[in-house]
């Protein structure tokens, strides 16, 4: 498979996810897994880059990206470090995720394994903050990869997730900022901007990072939609009403679904009200991956609005 819509690049994880006490469901997460799988339901060629451990959890991963059409020739398998996973259970302030992540695979990932020809034929390259943030291999290969695909003349789309648990705010603050410099596409959730940049109005924050060189700009507002800038252009896309059971992914989810559209030549503001309406069905069921819909499905929901 070459010359994909989108390429998603970073660290995939393997979930275990407490159903009732001591009993936990296999499952699978990490923010650009998510986003790649989220795409190729919506009818997107995807493909992902990243290392895995030469483990079971890898070979579930891989088997994984086969079943939802997500192109993974190019992962890496490291016969030395083992494949990340995380454990989710459920206390009264909601989610608790413990990481089992230090010295993964995708950690030692290196900017001189990059397929290079692979990156120049995509269309578009997602990453995200946790990609830079689980190492320094692991962030100059992200920044490689951005400079690859937009020599290329592609686009880049870079979502500012931010973990402090796996770097302080004040670095954060800096690799994001610098990033954010080198893309076309920035996909900053609320309360991570107002981490980041210090401030609380969504405009300000709107405004913030268009200024620093991406021409799109699509902030995430939780239950409230979306705030979405292209240029000069400015809309808010309300949230929906939905059955929310679990909003684990809805944000990688809408990241999926607009490149998807995207790719197809819609303009970013329907890109982003089909994406917003694919990010709330997300959240209607239990897990990261299983309640990602389809293109079809996402397409039925806007119709019955």
């Amino acid at each position: 498979m070459s010359g994909l819509d989108i390429i998603c690049m970073g660290e995939p994880m393997v979930e275990f996810n407490e159903h009732s006490p001591g009993l936990f469901q296999l499952g699978f997460g990490g923010d650009t897994s998510n986003c790649a799988i989220a795409a190729a339901r919506q009818g997107a060629r995807v493909g992902y880059l990243s290392a895995l451990g030469r483990d079971v959890f890898g070979d579930r991963l891989l088997a994984l990206w086969a079943q939802e059409n997500v192109d993974a020739q190019h992962v890496l398998r490291d016969e030395v470090h083992s494949t990340a996973h995380y454990f989710v259970t459920h206390g009264d302030d909601g989610h608790v995720f413990t990481y089992h992540r230090a010295n993964s695979a995708a950690s030692h990932m290196r900017a001189d394994q990059l397929p290079h020809a692979y990156l120049r034929a995509t269309r578009f390259l997602h990453v995200s903050a946790i990609s830079q943030a689980i190492s320094e291999p692991m962030r100059l290969s992200v920044l490689r990869a951005m400079q690859l695909v937009r020599a290329a003349g592609a686009r880049v789309a870079y979502d500012t997730n931010l973990r402090l648990q796996l770097w302080s705010l004040d670095h954060a603050r800096q690799v994001i900022h610098d990033a954010l410099a080198h893309c076309d596409i920035a996909l900053p959730g609320y309360a991570d901007a107002v981490a980041l940049t210090g401030l609380n109005d969504a405009d300000d924050i709107v405004d913030f990072y268009l200024a620093l060189g991406p021409s799109i700009v699509a902030l995430s507002l939780g239950a409230d939609g979306v705030l979405v800038a292209h240029g000069a252009q400015r809309e808010h896309i309300a949230g929906h009403a939905v059955a929310a059971l679990d909003a684990t992914a809805a944000g990688d989810t809408f990241d999926g679904a607009l490149l998807s559209q995207l790719a197809v030549g819609n303009d970013v503001f329907s890109a982003a009200r089909h994406a917003n309406a694919a990010a709330a069905l997300s959240t209607t069921g239990f897990g990261a991956v299983a309640p990602m819909p389809t293109h079809a499905q996402t397409e039925r929901f806007l119709a019955s609005l």
